[in-house]
């Protein structure tokens, strides 16, 4: 057995890997994690852009960016993190990188990432009204 198939053998074991929804490096979602204070437990949601997604497999990761009272704030959060309650997208963004680092770097009107207009329900919808 190489070291490879061990490690592939320990992920699958050990790391469960819930069901979110697809989303990609520009768009908009909001997870909502369990945070415990002592002996209770509560939820909350951290809503902002997802910068980048980083690794592959179970160790896969993803860096969500938010502007808090003028504040940028990044957190990095686990695909696999068990304290993840869900993860909603919000709006799907247009952008053309991976990594969207130059947001960093940004403030205001600047930092907006255009949204992906989607033709699907909405355009049949439309058009069997009319």
């Amino acid at each position: 057995m190489t070291e490879q198939e061990a490690v592939k053998i320990v992920h699958g074991t050990l790391l469960t890997q819930p069901e979110f929804p697809e989303f990609k490096a520009g768009d908009t979602i909001v997870v909502t994690y369990r945070i415990r204070e002592g002996d209770k437990t509560r939820e909350q949601d951290f809503r902002g852009d997802v910068i980048q997604i980083k690794g592959h497999g179970l160790t896969r990761t993803f860096t969500v960016r938010k502007i808090s009272h003028g504040v940028g704030v990044e957190r990095i959060f686990a695909f696999s993190n068990p304290n993840i309650a869900a993860i909603k997208v919000i709006k799907r963004g247009r952008v053309r990188r991976a990594r969207l680092y130059y947001l960093r770097n940004l403030v205001g009107k600047k930092a907006r990432i255009k949204e992906l207009k989607s033709f699907g329900s909405s355009a049949a919808a439309a058009s069997s009204e009319g």
